[in-house]
């Protein structure tokens, strides 16, 4: 059972991990983007200036695929992003307090669009709940809390 006590991340800090997160993900899918595209960078930025053709299934995969299954990944080994990890934060079961189980997991990510879809105000919703929860924490159960290890 989670704890009475347990100290609920907020908003800023939320929003730093996230901001670590896009960068680790940035960093990982440019290279494969640029290898792919061979250097066209309005390719590789979505610009829709080039002359070349985007290919519909690489960008799918580059932008949405790969960062599903990180994301899977590192919730699933860690509790955790590698954003939360280092400002000592990790995701659990509201309830319980345990590790995230996998159609947690999927309900968290894919509650992520309807929480971006008005302005973002499922993300901002984390400053003003007593748990600190955005939408997506809602739809999937899950808080994010921070902890000492």
């Amino acid at each position: 059972m989670l704890q009475p006590e347990v100290d609920y991340a907020g908003f800023w800090i939320r929003t730093g991990a996230c901001l670590i997160d896009t960068f680790i993900l940035f960093v990982i899918t440019l290279p494969l983007l640029w290898m792919y595209y061979q250097g066209d960078w309005d390719l590789i930025l979505g610009t829709g200036l080039s002359v070349n053709e985007s290919v519909l299934w690489f960008d799918l995969l580059a932008n949405y695929g790969l960062p599903f299954i990180y994301t899977m990944m590192v919730w699933m080994i860690w509790s955790s992003s590698p954003g939360k990890i280092l400002l000592g934060l990790k995701i659990t079961d509201a309830e319980t307090g345990e590790k995230l189980k996998f159609g947690q997991a999927v309900l968290r990510y894919v509650g992520y669009f309807p929480a971006i879809l008005i302005f973002g105000i499922g993300l901002f919703w984390v400053a003003f709940d007593k748990r600190k929860q955005g939408w997506h924490d809602k739809m999937a159960k899950t808080v994010v809390i921070r902890t000492n290890e």
